[in-house]
């Protein structure tokens, strides 16, 4: 089995198209839910489930040696020191009230997915089901849109106040009231915010220069490890501010100089606490 790169694309793109299509064929919009995590509303279906244990099936086919860290099922640490992060379907509730806005997504990484900076994404796509749109990257190799390269520069990097910023909330009650606090004091100082409720096409979005910038607090390393990559190889930063990496503390994307502008800012709002 080879590392490179683009052979491990191959297999997280082969996976993640997969896993799409068993998502499509579930239904989306007519299902209901089986479980629930942090709170009454994160909400888990049986497809989540479902797509997991495919996924999971398909990456110990083609890779047996290497670990599996998933949403719904956790970490197995392999001998091979990579291990595949994957989330079966980002944007649960989208996908459970049929909006068209949830995506597969599957990376691999190397080091210690568990340990904040202790990792790196080798290779990842993002499958956006409802649309069929593929973001697909590589260490060093680039990232793609439907197999075209995405240019480093989609559009003028704006200054602050010009920024179109996407983000997303916790389900937590009281983290919900802290991000809506910072909301309210950074909405007058940007263009305007979007939230789609999909991290993954959120951050894939910054890349494609759909957005200028992203941020959110509460992610894991599933939620963004392949669009992590998509990002980084297009020329956007990705950082949890103050000299940190992202991590669930906080997520800022942005091309330079926005994103220092915008991640000292969200920084001293609050926005990697509460």
């Amino acid at each position: 089995m080879s590392d490179d790169p683009l052979a491990l694309l191959a297999v997280a793109e082969e996976a993640a198209r997969r896993a799409g299509d068993l998502v499509r064929a579930s239904g989306p919009g007519r299902i209901a839910v089986e479980a629930t995590k942090s709170s009454p509303t994160d909400v888990v279906t049986a497809a989540d489930r479902a797509t997991e244990d495919l996924l999971r099936s398909v990456l110990a086919q083609r890779r047996p040696d290497d670990g599996v860290l998933g949403e719904e099922e956790g970490w197995v640490p392999g001998a091979s020191g990579l291990t595949w992060v994957v989330d079966p379907i980002d944007g649960t509730v989208n996908y459970l009230y049929g909006i068209p806005a949830f995506a597969v997504s599957v990376a691999v990484v190397s080091g210690r997915p568990d340990v904040v900076g202790g990792w790196e994404t080798v290779a990842g796509c993002v499958y956006d089901v409802p649309s069929g749109e593929t973001f697909t990257a590589a260490r060093g190799r680039g990232a793609w849109l439907d197999g075209r390269p995405l240019p480093s520069s989609p559009r003028p990097v704006p200054s602050m106040d010009q920024a179109l910023v996407a983000t997303g909330f916790g389900y937590r009650a009281e983290r919900r009231r802290s991000q809506a606090r910072v909301l309210l004091d950074l909405l007058p100082r940007v263009r305007d915010v979007r939230r789609v409720g999909c991290s993954a096409l959120d951050l894939c979005g910054v890349a494609a220069g759909r957005y200028d910038a992203y941020y959110e607090r509460g992610l894991h390393a599933w939620d963004f490890a392949a669009a992590l990559l998509v990002a980084t190889e297009t020329g956007v930063t990705v950082t949890g501010g103050a000299g940190r990496p992202a991590s669930e503390d906080l997520l800022v994307a942005a091309r330079a100089p926005l994103a220092e502008t915008l991640a000292a800012e969200l920084v001293a709002l609050g926005a990697d606490a509460g």
